[in-house]
């Protein structure tokens, strides 16, 4: 429910502001996305270590990989031909591309590589690719690098060259909740994707008002579709998790872990105090630190940020729902099967009275993903009391490294509180 306005002058401003119909004003600025890390090309492997880590290749195993699942993703652009997403792409039928209801361009004009209103998916920097590619790539080879490989995207472009605005973001928000032919007629809901990457924010520092995009974040939410974004590289100081959609109760924040588990330096942290909420984020993490992904051109780098976390859980979300489709638009119990199989991790950090050492903290939310996990079990299964916990133990540790360590304890006072 809102207006973008062009052209108007201080008069039309004054005019507005004294209309009891209408809210409040904003500014439109110009958002310059701080871009993770680039990185010198790591060698390749068949499956890269993160999917390893999250132990995604057991749940393909069992023959789920985010088949009949759509994945949405507003970015820089898609480069929709290259090798690892082409035949993901909802577009594609492995003969023809149709774009209808599978693209939108909401960057009207511009003068960069990809020309404002295209008419196919297009990147103009290779964060989009690169994005997309670790929810759901696969060039059929040696470059497994996504969660879901079975899943389909859809894709919208909300930045030129690495500006966006409220209005680009929020232009995207709504395509994807009713998508839209290539002349932007005939919305059709029933092709709004399951889940959203978003891996980008919008700062207050450029003029976004900490309010601009909550009523849009809301009402995508509540069409049944899990709004995952990324939690900002402002870490390593309390309170980083400052920008929009980020912020929000409606969104799903993801950290950035490292391949030993630990919290990466630049993952941002909450509390969100921003808008005052003092809001306990983010709500999980994922592999966010030196993730090889496809770029645009055909290519594959290593980038680091949360930009790269953020995928790993929307290509959860596919994995999930793949092996469970009755829970297609059903936010709360998606979202609430990731954060109990979780796996816990704690920090030392303190930040305004949430100490990291809590679980869920301010620094991993409830812990970094797990596929198996999420798919197929429930981790609190069968467990009401201590005395539960350890007959379920059997005299073993869960982990198998020998010990029962906080990890573990974390987990049962997690399944004891809910």
């Amino acid at each position: 429910n809102m207006i973008l306005v062009r052209n108007g002058d201080a008069d039309m401003v004054v005019n507005l502001a004294q209309r009891t119909d209408v809210a409040r004003l904003e500014r439109n600025p110009a958002v310059q996305h701080t871009f993770p890390r680039y990185e010198s090309p790591a060698q390749k492997r068949a499956i890269e270590w993160n999917l390893i880590k999250i132990a995604a290749p057991d749940v393909w195993n069992a023959g789920f990989t985010g088949q009949d699942v759509v994945v949405g993703g507003q970015d820089t652009g898609y480069d929709w031909d290259h090798p690892a997403i082409k035949n993901q792409y909802l577009g594609w039928n492995g003969a023809s591309v149709d774009h209808n209801y599978h693209w939108h361009d909401a960057i009207h004009s511009s003068a960069g590589p990809c020309p404002g209103n295209s008419l196919e998916p297009c990147d103009d920097h290779g964060h989009g690719t690169h994005t997309m590619g670790t929810a759901v790539g696969s060039d059929g080879g040696a470059n497994q690098i996504g969660v879901a490989p079975g899943a389909r995207w859809i894709g919208c472009r909300n930045m030129d060259q690495g500006n966006g605005t409220p209005a680009t973001y929020s232009e995207c928000f709504q395509w994807f909740i009713a998508p839209t032919d290539m002349n932007d007629l005939n919305p059709d809901p029933n092709r709004a994707p399951d889940v959203l990457i978003n891996s980008w924010g919008c700062p207050t520092s450029e003029g976004c008002s900490f309010n601009s995009l909550k009523t849009v974040v809301d009402n995508v939410r509540a069409a049944g579709i899990v709004v995952v974004v990324s939690a900002g590289n402002s870490g390593s100081s309390c309170s980083t998790i400052n920008d929009p959609p980020a912020i929000y109760a409606s969104s799903f924040t993801v950290a950035s872990t490292t391949n030993t588990d630990g919290i990466s330096s630049f993952s941002s942290r909450g509390p969100v105090t921003v808008d005052g909420s003092n809001r306990l984020k983010p709500d999980i993490a994922a592999p966010g630190s030196s993730i090889r992904s496809s770029v645009a051109g055909g290519s594959y780098t290593t980038f680091s940020g949360t930009s790269m976390a953020g995928p790993h859980v929307s290509g959860l979300v596919a994995l999930l729902l793949s092996a469970e489709p009755n829970l297609k638009g059903n936010v709360d119990a998606i979202e609430e099967r990731i954060r109990m199989a979780a796996l816990p991790l704690t920090s030392n950090q303190v930040c305004s009275g949430f100490s990291g050492m809590d679980h869920p903290n301010i620094v991993f939310g409830y812990g970094r993903i797990q596929a198996p996990e999420t798919v197929f079990g429930d981790p609190c299964a069968g467990i009401s009391s201590f005395a539960d916990w350890m007959q379920g133990l059997g005299g073993n540790d869960t982990n198998g490294n020998g010990r029962v360590d906080i990890q573990e304890f974390l987990l049962l006072d997690s399944c004891l509180q809910n």
